[in-house]
């Protein structure tokens, strides 16, 4: 495979695509062309086909990436004749049938468990006042002050979405660990990228906001996917 000059990053829960400028500024450094969806995170279905309408107007192949929720996206829009590779940010890698819900509630009960209120309305948002430790324990306290008083409301419907099917069954995958992450457990990460045969790396001491915090480390492995 010919080396991949497109990338598509899509974001998580909570958030929206900005968090992506560190890493985009990376790889256009670098001469990629770097797409970012705005996905609403009201659905599954309406984020995967958010991102097909953002592959379908590039040319060529891409890199599909995704955080956090994002790599539920990714899986389920990653089937896209044009993706050639998946990213997957310390992300969730659900499986055929499975959602973000199946997935965590596989996650240790003695461990770290986010700080999701209760749903008004359909949505979700993070507890403010424990934002900085659960999403963003690496960033400065004002910028996490500034993500948590910025959140996009995470929609029920997205979290109980099922893959339809996956495409890291069929498309090679990538992996990034984020090792001091307490929004998704370091070895439920570690167990998704070994089920899904992901190439991984590990960023010591990085929270959940790693491609925030850490964008040349998550630059550097999609690089690495569309080197293939």
């Amino acid at each position: 495979m010919t080396d991949v000059r497109n990338v598509v990053l899509v974001h998580g829960g909570f958030v929206d695509g900005s968090g992506w400028q560190g890493v985009y500024d990376a790889l256009k450094a670098d001469g990629y062309t770097v797409a970012i969806v705005q996905n609403p995170t009201l659905s599954l279905a309406g984020d995967a086909a958010a991102t097909r309408r953002v592959i379908d107007g590039l040319d060529g192949p891409v890199v599909l990436a995704g955080h956090s929720y994002g790599g539920a996206v990714i899986t389920e829009a990653g089937l896209h004749d044009n993706v050639a590779a998946l990213a997957y940010i310390t992300a969730f890698a659900p499986d055929k049938g499975e959602s973000v819900n199946t997935l965590i509630a596989g996650f240790p009960a003695d461990g770290p468990q986010p700080p999701i209120l209760p749903p008004t309305d359909g949505l979700l948002l993070l507890d403010r006042d424990k934002f900085h430790a659960s999403f963003a324990g690496d960033l400065p306290a004002g910028q996490a002050a500034f993500m948590a008083d910025s959140q996009v409301p995470w929609g029920v419907e997205a979290l109980g979405g099922p893959i339809s099917e996956a495409a890291w069954r069929v498309k090679p995958s990538w992996y990034l660990v984020a090792g001091d992450d307490h929004m998704i457990p370091p070895p439920a990460q570690r167990a998704m990228a070994e089920r899904i045969g992901a190439q991984t790396v590990e960023v010591p001491g990085s929270s959940h906001s790693v491609y925030v915090s850490q964008p040349a480390a998550v630059a550097s492995l999609i690089k690495q996917a569309a080197r293939g």
